[in-house]
């Protein structure tokens, strides 16, 4: 072959890598579309809704405050110690999701069901769960808990109606971010979310 026509396509041929290369770059440095967040995959709540900030007690006797857990994404979920099915699925599906992440972020299950969730019960509950020291268990009265559920959009256990089964993701900031149905929430989905919020999505 002419060795002109040899240094014309090896001239080409770098011509073209260079601008694959740089048409990379460009996209890669797009700040447009580099800042776009990923989605998250419960359903997005509408913005600057605060989680209703309260003070209770959890299994142990300890002082449980909203506003302890800024400053880290907080899992929520609402739980009755009685229950055999729902909750103990929620509990799992966190347990699941901190797997998933490889370690725990801070979780609070809200009971529903006073005077019957008692500390003893939800000791109970928690330890069957192996959930102990992972997900602390909110207790209290019912006018102690009822600004806590209306912040939260949630509905009580009562002896004909099955409370509302919901988890719910609060950023760092003290803002409800996401939720998730009973039947909707997986470990995956929820590790996936929390590490959105962890990135500050």
């Amino acid at each position: 072959m002419n060795p002109r026509v040899v240094v014309a396509l090896t001239l080409v041929g770098v011509a073209s890598l260079a601008a694959v290369v740089l048409a990379a770059s460009a996209v890669s440095n797009d700040p447009e579309r580099s800042a776009r967040p990923r989605r998250f995959e419960g359903s997005t709540l509408p913005a600057g809704l605060r989680a209703p900030d309260f003070t209770l007690h959890d299994e142990e006797g300890r002082r449980v405050r909203m506003a302890d857990f800024r400053g880290r994404p907080t899992v929520v979920t609402f739980l009755y110690t009685t229950c055999e099915d729902t909750c103990p699925g929620q509990a799992q599906v966190i347990k699941g999701a901190f797997a998933e992440l490889g370690r725990d972020l801070p979780a609070v299950a809200v009971a529903v069901d006073p005077p019957r969730d008692t500390p003893a019960r939800a000791q109970n509950f928690l330890t069957e769960q192996r959930m102990r020291k992972r997900l602390r268990f909110v207790l209290g009265s019912r006018r102690e808990l009822r600004p806590v559920w209306d912040g939260f959009s949630v509905q009580p256990q009562r002896e004909n109606l099955e409370h509302t089964g919901r988890l719910v993701l609060v950023d760092g900031n003290g803002l409800q971010r996401v939720a998730y149905p009973i039947d909707q929430a997986t470990p995956e989905r929820i590790a996936h979310d929390l590490r959105l919020l962890e990135a500050g999505a």
